[in-house]
């Protein structure tokens, strides 16, 4: 008889929806992922604090607590992997509120489990890259006078100054294209940058500050 092969990790799954809960937990099941399903985000958050999954996959809606509530209360921007919103096609804004608030991406209704697969390898790659490598110099830059960025906004700026595209940047780090674009767009606002020359300049001022 063959072995079992080792898991990949656990995924947590928070959706109210059964057949959703369902759906993910076979798919993630057969691609080597632990699985564990909860209705809402008390139950989650009874375990999250705890026990550190490989990924968190979060629906936008569910009973009591807000999946963004949950985000929140889980300080999404530094809980140590990465946290998927799932949302309805409705949704998107409430998702980019999320990304906002820490989580690393979204996904939308309906999904196919190969996207789903390939968005969280992708991401728990990322992450475990980022882990083993040290701080980069974006890291520690200062901007004066300027709304400070999260720690995911200098990971994209970091990718931008370095000349990626967006989606050589969403490969790095684990995120769709079309969310790097909203970061790029949050971080150009929050540092005064009419344009991508402006941006640069602006970064290379605080980098020559530093030094």
């Amino acid at each position: 008889m063959a072995e079992k092969p080792a898991s990949r990790g656990e995924i947590f799954v928070v959706d109210d929806d059964p057949a959703v809960r369902e759906t993910l937990s076979l798919v993630l099941s057969a691609a080597g992922y632990q699985v564990i399903c909860f209705a809402d985000g008390a139950a989650l958050l009874a375990v999250a604090r705890s026990r550190t999954p490989a990924a968190i996959l979060l629906d936008v809606h569910i009973p009591g607590k807000s999946g963004l509530d949950i985000l929140r209360e889980l300080h999404g921007e530094d809980y140590p992997a990465p946290i998927f919103m799932i949302s309805g096609q409705g949704d998107i804004a409430m998702a980019v509120s999320a990304i906002k608030n820490g989580a690393l991406d979204f996904i939308e209704k309906p999904f196919r489990g190969s996207e789903i697969v390939a968005r969280l390898d992708e991401a728990i790659g990322a992450y475990a890259r980022r882990q083993a490598q040290s701080s980069s110099s974006i890291a520690t830059l200062h901007f004066p006078g300027r709304e400070p960025l999260t720690r995911r906004e200098r990971e994209v700026l970091e990718q931008f100054t370095a000349g990626a595209s967006n989606k050589e940047a969403g490969r790095t780090l684990g995120i769709s294209p079309r969310t790097i674009e909203d970061h790029r767009a949050n971080i150009m606002k929050k540092l005064g940058a009419r344009n991508a020359a402006d941006l640069v300049r602006i970064v290379m001022t605080a980098q020559q500050r530093a030094s």
